[in-house]
């Protein structure tokens, strides 16, 4: 950012290069040949004899594509064999420049290769996505300029002259630049950053080194500058502790590709090539798949990785519907050309097993249109294995949510597995482009790291919603960490951690329970462009020996006046808020260690606890915040002494209380390591009588029916949850009315109907029947006016099964009650236990359904429900003799019990044991179903998404018999590859179809015969068939039946 011109700088020589070509060679090779190799269209394989006329208008000619073509789908790549090259060309967006000699030297640029910036008046702070590695620049002016921002990796470079990281605007003035990559490269002469914000380099050497702005890190660098933070803002480490050389693609000395894979090398200083050739090993390209967009698939890739095979990615857009599974050690996945992969439908695009040495290098993952929780996974949760000997190594990856298309993510990379290399990351959610905007492309955290002993240089990673970097592993080591925090956040209350105590997600997160962690040069920068929002610590880190930050700053660049950082690390720090005076855009912190003492402090006392009775069975609590030196997780309530429950908020309602009865209440605040405050005040409430005598009868297996109805529908009345309700959804009126079925006959005496939280919505007044059979009312045993929330009605004892409540006055709120509890008996003294149910049986429906079926049980009241165990747990309840049992695990044993419960609560002994294992689904993994879509014919209320809902409890129906031709279509967003179709109609099992067609298509309209058809027998029909790749598949139905055809789940399975 500076504006000031180095005055080695010699512009007219610069300028005069610029445009410097050469006369073509004679007896040159037809440039046919260039983009004509297995690579495909996009990659142009230059060789030394072809006219120096053909490639230099074959560079231009690109470059004037590319200058500006930031969100563009355009990528390509110039591979250079082994040779001298006299042209002199600039690298636009989106283009890889490469040398396919097995060292530098053997490539030899002699007019000049540059990146400038003119396209947008000097500005690079935009120059992204590009590479330059693996050759030698002989700049006919002495000097190259590459002006880039990031995700413009610089490798294994001989720059012979001097390398300037900068360009001029119009009034030739130094241009922003902000940020870049340098690793295992040579520059004669000077590195003149000027205006150039920050910047990493590694295992490289120089001339000299001019200047810097912010934060510039030298790690295993020969001729490192001197000077000490944060005036010059130098961080520099003698040696690199551990790292891998990206992979590369070269040519050997028979003519054939290879790819390169560098030696795992510790305590490294200088380029791997300085003395000799990098060490490491070649393997045959005929052991690579080479995936072109125009041909490669999911499917295909990932069977060729199956069989052992790498991956060798060529420019383009790959739209995956699946994972791209990398499950054996060694596996090297290399892009070329600036690769982009998107995954299609919510899935993870890559990911990675515990296993040794993988590689991968060169490619754009860029959020779907469909949330993926991840983008790339390295290791599965729960990874272990120790890979310090040969560690997974990742190089030059971008991870972008929205700006080239619409997309979303919880995280863009987690990294499970221990002993993980990161060699140059940009993790990116758009501030601009496609679909940028807080709600729309929102990605939660950028990198998390749950694995032990990794280690990251030159990591950038910005504008996520919460934490850019959270850190959970033990051992990590950062070099380099460049990130702005979002720029949209819409206002303070959008963005709180800690409970809402502590302003905004500090960038860089290290998880409180680590205990050993060292990062090197953080640059921390806002630019709070829509609100005045603060961030309260742009560094979290545990307060624990083993944890060390070396230099750190933060900047704000720009944004709302109002808004700030306002402290580096955990509290310390000055904040900054302005572009002047200096100190108000730029703080440092030059040395930040633990104390050992970690986290001690204890939050401060909750205040002001009140207790409210709401009900006979309800207190609700409330108190004033906390606060904390890091910042409050929670608060513990306890009633009488003793700990009852938990909140993340400052209220907390306790329920299932008995009535009449005086409770006492105290709450502690508790922050991240477990440090509990003081108790608050004592609080006392007495829960309401709720009026009259008796006991409130168990609910379990009542129904509720109501005139009118709404979208609140009956059976919350007798849910047990406060949080819902039932309604009119109308205005009060006379003649409104709801009815209680208990099932049986029960003596009762009282009712409640409590509103509260609804305060106003209560009966103005009511009259109560009760009935035997639900048809005959007789009179009204009670009648009277509601004066509030809670409405006691005591009346003589009944035996009925039926109660029904007319609303009878007239009020503009609508009458809705949350809960209903009746009091009273089943029958005085009633301690006798149903008979134990007999004959249980289990069938296994599905890999994830069992369906159990038992002989009723009798009682000498009656039986009101059976109480379903599972491997000895209580699993749910059944009013029936059947149950479902859902969410299973395939392949896996259960075993079943079931009890009968009478309305006095009296359990039967338990029925017979029962066992089953669900099977394993078959050949074929059940494919992902987020984001699909479906329809049908004819529709009913029970809608086409219900067959894709991951439910058993909804159905899709015809809502009319089975007669030929019904049908239902599902639309998978992308093409993909299946051979399995399971229809699930368990639940509803004589619904299956009867008979059935299955026909795909790749655009929905265009169908051709049928895949496969055949007869149902039962309600799970499985069809299979040879493989299909189509986005749309229809089954129709073709049988004749009085059922409806209907169905609960649709799988597919590739």
């Amino acid at each position: 950012m500076l504006k000031r011109v180095v005055s080695t700088i010699s512009i007219l020589v610069m300028v005069v290069s610029m445009f410097a070509v050469s006369p073509s060679v004679t007896n040159a090779a037809p440039i046919s040949e260039a983009n004509s190799t297995i690579f495909g269209p996009d990659v142009y394989v230059f060789d030394p004899t072809m006219s120096t006329t053909d490639i230099q208008g074959i560079t231009s000619s690109v470059f004037a594509t590319q200058e500006s073509n930031e969100f563009g789908s355009q990528r390509k790549a110039f591979l250079f064999k082994p040779g001298s090259y006299n042209v002199n060309f600039n690298v636009g967006f989106y283009t890889h420049v490469a040398g396919l000699g097995q060292n530098p030297g053997d490539v030899n640029i002699t007019g000049g290769l540059n990146v400038n910036a003119d396209w947008d008046n000097g500005n690079a702070t935009r120059n992204f996505w590009r590479t330059i590695e693996n050759l030698t620049i002989t700049p006919s002016s002495g000097t190259t300029q590459i002006a880039v921002s990031q995700a413009a990796p610089l490798r294994r470079l001989h720059i012979k002259g001097e390398l300037d990281l900068f360009d001029f605007d119009s009034n030739w003035n130094a241009g922003w630049a902000s940020g870049g990559f340098l690793a295992d490269s040579i520059v004669d002469n000077a590195v003149v950053p000027a205006s150039q914000q920050q910047w990493f380099a590694r295992n490289s050497q120089w001339g000299s080194w001019s200047n810097g702005v912010w934060n510039m890190v030298f790690v295993g660098d020969n001729n490192a500058p001197t000077g000490l933070f944060p005036d010059p803002p130098y961080t520099v480490i003698e040696k690199t502790p551990v790292i891998r050389e990206k992979p590369y693609l070269y040519i050997n000395g028979s003519g054939q590709y290879q790819v390169f894979v560098p030696s795992l090398q510790t305590n490294t200083q200088g380029a791997s090539w300085a003395n000799g050739s990098t060490p490491g090993q070649s393997i045959s390209i005929d052991q690579f798949y080479i995936a072109r967009p125009e041909t490669a698939t999911a499917a295909t890739m990932n069977a060729a990785l199956s069989q052992g095979k790498n991956l060798l990615f060529t420019p383009g857009i790959f739209h995956l519907n699946d994972t791209l599974r990398i499950t054996n050690p060694n596996t090297v996945v290399l892009g070329i050309g600036i690769p982009t992969i998107i995954p299609d439908n919510g899935q993870a695009a890559m990911s990675v097993a515990d296993v040794d040495g993988v590689k991968i290098a060169g490619l754009t993952f860029d959020a779907g249109p469909v949330n993926s929780a991840s983008l790339l996974e390295v290791g599965p949760t729960g990874s272990s294995a120790n890979h310090s000997a040969n560690p997974t190594s990742l190089h030059d990856l971008t991870f972008r949510t929205g700006g080239a298309s619409p997309g979303k993510n919880d995280v863009s990379i987690k990294i499970n597995s221990n002993n993980v290399i990161g060699d140059h990351f940009w993790i990116w959610r758009a501030d601009h482009g496609a679909g940028a905007a807080w709600t729309n492309n929102v990605s939660k955290n950028g990198l998390v790291v749950n694995g032990n002993d990794v280690t990251m240089y030159g990591l950038f990673n910005e504008h996520h919603n919460e934490y850019q970097t959270l850190w959970n592993g033990n051992g990590g080591r950062v070099y380099f960490y460049q990130s702005e925090i979002p720029y949209d956040v819409p206002n303070q209350p959008a963005w709180m951690t800690q409970n809402g105590t502590v302003n905004g997600f500090a960038s860089y997160k290290v998880a409180n329970t680590v205990t050993s962690h060292e990062a090197w040069g953080l640059g921390v920068y806002s630019f709070f462009r829509d609100a005045a929002v603060k961030l309260n610590s742009a560094i979290e880190v545990p307060n624990v020996p083993g944890v060390k930050i070396h230099h750190a700053t933060s900047i704000w660049l720009s944004g709302t006046a109002g808004s700030e950082i306002t402290h580096i690390i955990n509290n310390t720090g000055g904040r900054v808020y302005a572009n002047s005076p200096a100190e108000a855009m730029r703080q440092t912190v030059t040395e930040f260690a633990g104390s050992g003492a970690g986290d001690t402090a204890a939050p401060s006392t909750p205040a002001n606890l009140t207790a409210t009775s709401a009900s006979s069975s309800q207190i609700n609590l409330s108190w004033t915040a906390s606060t904390d030196n890091v910042g409050v997780t929670a608060y513990e309530i306890y009633r009488n002494g003793n700990l009852i429950g938990t909140s993340t908020t400052t209220t907390f309602n306790d329920t299932g209380l008995t009535a009449a009865t005086a409770y006492s209440y105290t709450v502690k605040a508790k922050d991240a390591v477990g440090n509990l405050s003081a108790a608050s005040n004592t609080a006392t409430a007495t829960t309401l009588s709720g009026g009259g005598t008796g006991t409130a009868l168990d609910r379990t297996g009542w129904t509720a029916t109501s005139t009118p109805t709404s979208a609140d529908v009956p059976q919350n009345l007798l849910d047990g949850s406060m949080a819902t309700r039932w309604s009119t959804g109308a205005a009060m009126v006379p003649g409104q009315s709801f009815i209680v079925d208990m099932k049986t006959s029960k003596n009762i005496n009282k009712l409640v109907m409590d509103s509260t939280g609804s305060d106003n919505d209560y009966a103005r007044s009511y009259e109560v029947y009760v009935s035997s059979d639900g048809t005959n009312w007789g009179s009204v045993v009670a009648s009277g006016t509601g004066t509030g929330p809670i409405i006691t009605v005591t009346f003589a004892a009944q035996n009925a099964r039926y109660i029904k409540v007319v609303q009878t006055g007239t009020a503009s709120s609508w009458w809705s009650v949350r809960e209903v509890n009746v009091y009273g008996s089943s029958v005085a003294g009633d301690t006798q236990a149903p008979s134990t149910p007999a004959n249980l049986v289990a069938s296994a429906a599905s890999s994830s359904v069992i369906n159990l079926s038992w002989s009723a049980s009798t009682d000498n009241v009656g039986v009101t429900g059976y109480e379903i165990y599972r491997s000895g747990n209580l699993v749910g309840t059944s009013a029936s003799l059947s149950y479902s049992d859902t969410g299973l695990t395939a392949a896996t044993a259960y075993s079943y019990t079931v009890k009968a419960k009478d309305a006095a609560g009296n359990l039967s002994a338990a029925s017979n044991v029962t066992n089953v294992t669900t099977p394993s689904g078959g050949t074929g993994t059940a494919l992902s179903r987020s984001g699909w879509t479906a329809t049908s014919s004819p529709t009913s209320g029970d809608v086409p998404q219900n067959l894709l809902d991951g439910s058993m409890t909804t159905r899709w129906s015809t809502g009319a018999a089975m007669v030929p031709g019904q049908s239902f279509t599902v639309d998978m967003l992308a093409t993909t590859s299946f051979t399995k179709i399971v229809m699930d109609s368990t639940g509803s099992d004589s619904d299956y179809a009867r008979g059935y067609e299955v026909y795909v298509s790749t655009d929905g309209t265009n169908w051709g015969s049928a895949v496969t058809s055949g007869t149902g027998s039962g309600a799970i029909i499985t069809a299979t068939f040879a493989a299909q790749n189509a986005r749309y598949f229809k089954v129709v139905q073709t049988g004749t039946a009085s059922s409806w055809w209907s169905i609960r789940e649709v799988n597919l399975y590739n």
